[in-house]
């Protein structure tokens, strides 16, 4: 998977290590997997504001994710008030139902070509 990884690299590709902290197993994959975001658990991100173990969750993952350099991005944001508090910890990006609702490809293409 690494040397898959380094070549996919090399022509430019991204990776990103989706569920980050769903298993215990995602530390190693972190250290040993050539990544470039960190794809934050939703499970965690859904409860932050009210469960302060999950914000804690987030926002060690988040810090890990800095220390060694790669971006981060909460999944399962589902509003306004969560996105402002993954702001304040500093995550980079953002996804789910409070940022955009999900849209069929052929639309969202339509949309650039009418630009």
């Amino acid at each position: 998977m690494t040397e898959f990884i380094k070549q996919l690299k090399e022509q430019g590709c991204l990776f990103a290590l989706d569920d980050f902290g769903s298993g215990m197993s995602s530390f190693a994959y972190l250290k040993n997997l050539s990544v470039d975001f960190l794809k934050i658990d939703g499970m965690f991100v859904k409860d932050i504001l009210d469960d302060p173990i999950d914000f804690e969750m987030v926002k060690s993952i988040n810090e890990i994710g800095h220390v060694m350099g790669k971006k981060t991005i909460a999944e399962f944001v589902e509003n306004k008030a969560i996105l402002k508090k993954l702001e304040e910890i500093g995550v980079d990006y953002a996804q789910g139902y409070g940022i955009g609702m999900p849209k069929p490809i052929a639309s969202v293409l339509l949309a650039e070509i009418e630009v």
